[in-house]
């Protein structure tokens, strides 16, 4: 009964002997092992094989951050055995950090880090999560009193690079990639951001009245170039229409003259033997103004020329022609 009783609790011993010297690790993630105090080795993901109570594991703080209810951030730090060799973001909470034309403004950022090398993570820094936080902390103090306050605000990507490149250079040594760095949120005082606002609605309005003062210019001389060109189109016009009615007149004139031309020499042509052809025409004239004269709404005549016997005269003399003609 003894005996079976010491076979138990070896056969119990050996079992947990075995369960105590099997790791299983998990993918990215590893496991340094120290035998007796010392490093012995880093486990890689998969069945490990160590030997129990030699072969320890060596705990390193590890850093988790929620958020609070009044949307702060709240830090807990733990300590755990395995070490994961994934990008981690470390959320900081928010901190006062003074500009060069000494405005306090508030600044809380992201820091994307990655473990490269286990080993030095554990043995170089005692407590690496807050190690990266008070670095950070530190270089963005640095990094935002060299610059304005205005150039803080529009110049993020510059800020992130800067602070990107002095956090890896510090941290290379710990074994850790700083893969980038993002400014959140940058909360200038309130009075300040009272100022900006008035700053920026002026500007707006500055630019609202430049552009309708542009667009007024540009509208008046639209305007005045529509009426110029209206000028000019209005011109050439009435030119035409003058070259038009006095050529008509010109035309009409030249088929008047030929008329007349062509009648004198008829007159001339019937006349030719019998008279003088010169009073018929007179007489014509005379007649054609005497009509007009008397064409009025009276039809009365106003007065006769002193040369009007002269004329009847000529008229008799046609008379007279036409007579002879006839015979």
């Amino acid at each position: 009964m003894g005996l079976t009783i010491i076979a138990i609790l070896i056969a119990l011993f050996s079992v947990a002997f075995a369960m105590g010297g099997i790791k299983i690790v998990q993918q990215s993630e590893t496991i340094i092992i120290e035998r007796l105090g010392k490093y012995q080795s880093t486990l890689s993901s998969g069945l490990n094989i160590i030997i129990p109570f030699l072969d320890k594991p060596r705990q390193i703080i590890w850093r988790y951050s929620t958020e609070g209810p009044m949307g702060n951030v709240l830090v807990k730090y733990v300590k755990e055995n395995r070490i994961d060799l994934r990008e981690a973001v470390y959320d900081f909470p928010k901190q006062n950090v003074i500009t060069r034309d000494n405005i306090v403004t508030e600044i809380n950022a992201l820091i994307y880090f990655q473990i490269m090398d286990p080993v030095r993570a554990v043995y170089e820094i005692a407590n690496l999560p807050q190690a990266i936080e008070k670095l950070t902390q530190t270089s963005l103090r640095n990094v935002i009193g060299e610059m304005d306050l205005d150039d803080t605000l529009s110049s993020r990507d510059t800020i992130n690079s800067k602070l990107q490149e002095i956090l890896d250079e510090a941290t290379n040594k710990w074994g850790v990639k700083v893969n980038r760095v993002e400014l959140q949120d940058i909360n200038p005082p309130m009075d300040i951001r009272e100022a900006m606002e008035k700053q920026m609605r002026a500007e707006r309005d500055k630019r609202a009245t430049i552009l309708e003062a542009e667009g007024t210019k540009q509208a008046q001389v639209l305007e005045a170039e529509g009426a110029r060109q209206a000028d000019i189109n209005r011109a050439e016009g009435e030119k035409k229409a003058t070259i038009l009615v006095a050529d008509g007149e010109a035309q009409a004139r030249i088929a008047i003259a030929e008329a007349e031309a062509e009648a004198i020499k008829v007159v001339t042509d019937a006349v030719q033997g019998t008279g003088d052809p010169i009073n018929y025409l007179v007489a014509m004239k005379y007649l054609e103004t005497l009509k007009e004269m008397t064409s009025g709404e009276d039809n009365k005549v106003v007065y006769i020329p002193y040369e009007a016997t002269g004329v009847l005269s000529s008229v008799g003399g046609i008379k007279d022609m036409l007579v002879t003609k006839g015979s």
